[in-house]
Parts: C-alpha cells; sequence; structure tokens
C-alpha cells in the first residue's frame, strides 16, 4: 500500500492547520483506499516521524511525503532531507520519497495566480 504524507510547517495558532486539515480531507475523499496523513515540521503533532509510523501500521510499504510549502527555503532544502533520511535509517524496509514543495509546481503556481486575480477583481467591483 501506497501512502501520502503531507507535511506542514506548523504554527501556534490551532486554526492556521485548518486549511492543511481540509486539503487531507479532501485527498481521503477522492482516494478512498490511499491513506492520507499530515505532519508538522514544528509547533503541532503530529510530526513526520509520528506520521509515518500511522502509514506503516496501516500496511504502508510506500510513502510519499508531499511538503504543503509554497516554496523551497531551508526547511525543504536542509531540513526535510535530514527527516526522510531519518525515516528511512528507522525503518529501511519501507520505500521513502518526498516530492518537491507543492508551490513549485506549475498547477499550483497557475492556481494561484488566478485567485489572487478573482480576489482582486471580486474587490474592486463596484458595489449596487
Amino acid at each position: 500500500m501506497h501512502g501520502i504524507l503531507l507535511f506542514a510547517h506548523g504554527a501556534r495558532n490551532p486554526a492556521w492547520a485548518n486549511p492543511f486539515h481540509a486539503i487531507a480531507a479532501h485527498m481521503r475523499r477522492c482516494a478512498p483506499a490511499q491513506p492520507v496523513t499530515l505532519a508538522f515540521l514544528e509547533l503541532m503533532t503530529p510530526n513526520l516521524a509520528d506520521a509515518a509510523r500511522e502509514l506503516i501500521d496501516a500496511g504502508c510499504q510506500k510513502i510519499t511525503v508531499v511538503p504543503l510549502f509554497l516554496g523551497a527555503g531551508g526547511h525543504i532544502l536542509n531540513d526535510l532531507p535530514v527527516l526522510v533520511s531519518d525515516l528511512r535509517a528507522l525503518y529501511p524496509t519501507i520505500q521513502i520519497e518526498a516530492t518537491p514543495a507543492i508551490g513549485q509546481t506549475e498547477a499550483i503556481i497557475h492556481a494561484l495566480a488566478e485567485t489572487a486575480l478573482t480576489l482582486v477583481n471580486t474587490a474592486t467591483q463596484p458595489q449596487p
């Protein structure tokens, strides 16, 4: 079984995580047979190792980490490779990979640009 581990930064305000939980829930509805979990780098739980353990306990032999970051800064370039390497050492029989930061994909760049234009155009429309 192939699990998806969504990976976000984390924040002190619990409401900050609501969009990320919504993304995970939507993915579960779209692909109910594929396990999806959410982890945070800091300030929130579960962390990456705990979320990976959840997927492994569910029977996943392959895990793909999808960083829900707009860009590839220090956390993606430095922290995530170490965390993934640690997971591979901890679970040598499990295939663990990471994708690029989701914000670097063409689909997300286009969706954000179109949404920004919609927000601006909606905000500048004269009100009746």
